[in-house]
This record gives structure tokens, sequence and C-alpha cells, in this order.
């Protein structure tokens, strides 16, 4: 995996990854950017999203859950001081879909799954950050 870096002009940056998608990086005008692009550390928030949530999705299919969708809602609490870790994280997932016929322990278990085995972005940050998981079952 290779991600390329491209200074855009004041903070603002450019990255290219090895799947040729680019996203647009940027600081706040009070630090001197453009507020063009996402910040890093929204990056990394999203980067266990996306990587909780695929794994999610994977073991409920093949657990063959009769869900529609599955949204997530994260929130972190960083450090006070640098370098501003993240201290805690709070990840809720929204499993759409027939009420009846969702399980709750299919949905922990595909979010233990996820946590504690698959999701490598989670095993990093959890060095550092305590991470809550949990769900809502919504009937659609």
């Amino acid at each position: 995996m290779k991600v390329q870096i491209t200074h855009a002009g004041g903070m603002k940056l450019i990255a290219k990854s090895s799947s040729n998608h680019e996203v647009v990086i940027d600081a706040s005008e009070q630090v001197g950017g453009s507020d063009s692009g996402m910040r890093p550390m929204e990056l990394m928030l999203i980067s266990l999203g996306g990587c909780a949530g695929m794994d999610v999705i994977s073991i409920l299919q093949k657990k063959r859950v009769p869900f529609t969708r599955v949204d997530m809602q994260l929130e972190a609490e960083r450090a006070e001081d640098h370098p501003k870790v993240f201290k805690k994280i709070k990840v809720t997932f929204l499993v759409y879909g027939d009420k009846e016929n969702i399980k709750a322990n299919d949905v922990e278990r595909a979010i233990e799954l996820s946590s504690t085995k698959y999701c490598s972005a989670s095993n990093m940050l959890n060095k550092t950050a305590e991470i809550e998981y949990g769900y809502e079952i919504i009937a659609t």
C-alpha cells in the first residue's frame, strides 16, 4: 500500500492512494489553512468507521441477517495536550431492517469480531483510546 501526498498551497494537501483515489486534507483558517478539506484526525476516525463498518456488514451478510443498511455514528474525545491523541471513541452502529428478524446476538457478535479480530484500525487505535461500541436495530 502506498500513498502520494502533494502540497497544494497553504496547508492544503492532496493525498492519492495506490487505488488511485484522492482526498483533500486541510487545516482550519485559524491555523493557516483554507478549510477546503478534512482534518487528519477526522480521517483517522473515518478510517475506524470504514474498517469496522465493512467488517460488520460482511459478517452480517455471511450470517444471512436480513438488514437493509448499516450506518454508523462515531464521536471522539481528544487529549488536551500535544500530542492530542484520541482518548475515548464511541462507535454506534445503526442496523436497519426487519426488526423482528434481526437478532441482537448476531449484531453483537459481528461487532465483537470486528473490534477484537478483524479491524486493523480499531486494533491500532485501542492502544491509546478506549473504544466503546454500541448499536441500535431500527425497523424499516
